[in-house]
């Protein structure tokens, strides 16, 4: 009878193992695994799809053994003690501790730490058993699904309650920092913030834009177009406001120095610009881009005024971080100097100081650092004055034409 009662707490065992391991492994590594053709995914899959059928047969073993673990220790008891009332109270709480301890406790933590792997098994061998007491699960799920039903709490039939909405997969994808490497961590959670940020976010600034005024003397244009290290170039008339259209610089390198090369040549080579409405989100925005072949559009506002310049670059930029258009001799990374601060332009983006200096400037209204010291102080600022920003000591270094040229930021204290 000792050895009958073992086998039935194993049996037990590995049925509240197999509860554990199936509910607990990782779906997205099993549709994994059985797209590369792994048939013990495919089985788990199959289980994981008819959740209350594999639970059904799992439990339907599980109280069965129990109860015939239960009663093996009664009969054991009797045998040995005969009908004591002391026995059959000590055989029942031996085991009842018995099977916390072999078959619940142990063999669910073991399910739980190993469950990928487990569930790969298991689909084998819970496969067979549901099809073969299926009438029984079948049976006993109607009685199931009547009470849910009465409940209100009957299940979907879809697979919806599987998806994960954008912050949990972001979640998601910051705790799998240890198995993909920190590049690729960086790039995928800044995809999720695309959502989240406008085009005001990254665009270039209308005042930081450089543009080819064709009112100047021709060989000042001429020059500009050698030297310019953009592959596409504003073309107005004095200023923005007076927008002609986008020049293609590439296109005429060859024919710059040609004694035919004139502003009628120039002006055939141009582009309609493209208008971006302010507060599109990024990712929309990105899409478009995509869709229609487009690389570069102007942001206006509701009254069509041109707020600055955003490229598809500039989108890249924001998840893979800067590559192409930084002037040649700039550094674009800030960093904290021993003495703990940093020399900040008033044109760089709060996002963008944010993130390199792991700062906390508030991101709910200006978009840079010039905007925000203007913004709390409602005053044109003067040089040298110091100031607190969200706790955050700034001091001015520099000014000019109403704005901050540059800035000198330090490192808040820690307590």
């Amino acid at each position: 009878m000792l050895i009958t009662l073992v086998v039935l707490l194993a049996l037990s065992a590995f049925f509240s193992l197999s509860e554990t391991a199936m509910m607990a492994s990782n779906r997205f590594r099993l549709r994994h695994l059985a797209q590369s053709g792994h048939r013990g995914a495919r089985k788990a899959l199959d289980l994981l799809a008819r959740t209350d059928k594999m639970l059904g047969v799992i439990l339907l073993g599980n109280n069965l053994i129990n109860s015939a673990a239960a009663t093996l220790v009664s009969l054991i008891a009797i045998e040995l003690f005969g009908e004591e009332k002391w026995a059959l109270g000590a055989g029942t709480l031996g085991v009842t501790f018995a099977i916390l301890v072999f078959s619940e406790i142990t063999p669910k933590i073991i399910g739980a730490n190993h469950a990928d792997r487990l569930a790969l098994l298991l689909g084998y061998i819970l496969t067979p058993l549901l099809r073969l007491f299926y009438p029984i699960v079948w049976f006993i799920n109607l009685f199931a699904s009547g009470l849910l039903r009465l409940l209100r709490l009957t299940p979907q039939e879809t697979d919806e309650s599987a998806k994960l909405s954008p912050e949990e997969l972001r979640s998601l994808v910051l705790e799998s920092a240890r198995l993909m490497p920190q590049k690729h961590q960086t790039i995928l959670s800044s995809l999720f913030e695309l959502n989240k940020i406008t085009v005001e976010d990254v665009m270039t600034p209308r005042r930081s834009i450089e543009i080819l005024d064709i009112e100047r003397h021709w060989e000042e244009v001429l020059t500009q177009l050698a030297t310019s290290h953009h592959s596409r170039l504003p073309v107005c008339r004095e200023s923005l406001d007076q927008l002609v259209g986008v020049l293609p610089v590439r296109r005429l390198i060859g024919d710059i120095g040609s004694a035919d090369f004139g502003e009628a040549t120039l002006l055939s080579q141009l582009q309609s610009p493209y208008y971006i409405p302010s507060g599109t989100p990024v990712f929309s925005q990105l899409a478009f881009f995509q869709e229609n072949r487009q690389r570069i559009g102007f942001v206006v506002d509701e009254y069509g005024e041109i707020l600055g310049l955003l490229t598809l670059e500039d989108i890249i930029e924001e998840f893979v971080g800067d590559f192409t258009t930084s002037l040649p001799g700039l550094g674009t990374s800030l960093t904290w100097s021993p003495e703990g601060f940093a020399i900040v332009e008033g044109s760089r983006s709060l996002r963008e100081i944010n993130r390199m200096l792991e700062l906390d400037f508030p991101l709910d209204g200006p978009k840079t650092l010039n905007g925000l010291i203007l913004d709390y102080l409602q005053d044109i600022p003067e040089s040298d004055l110091s100031l607190k920003l969200g706790g955050i000591p700034v001091e001015i270094l520099q000014t000019q034409d109403r704005s901050v040229v540059t800035a000198r930021i330090y490192r808040p204290e820690t307590h």
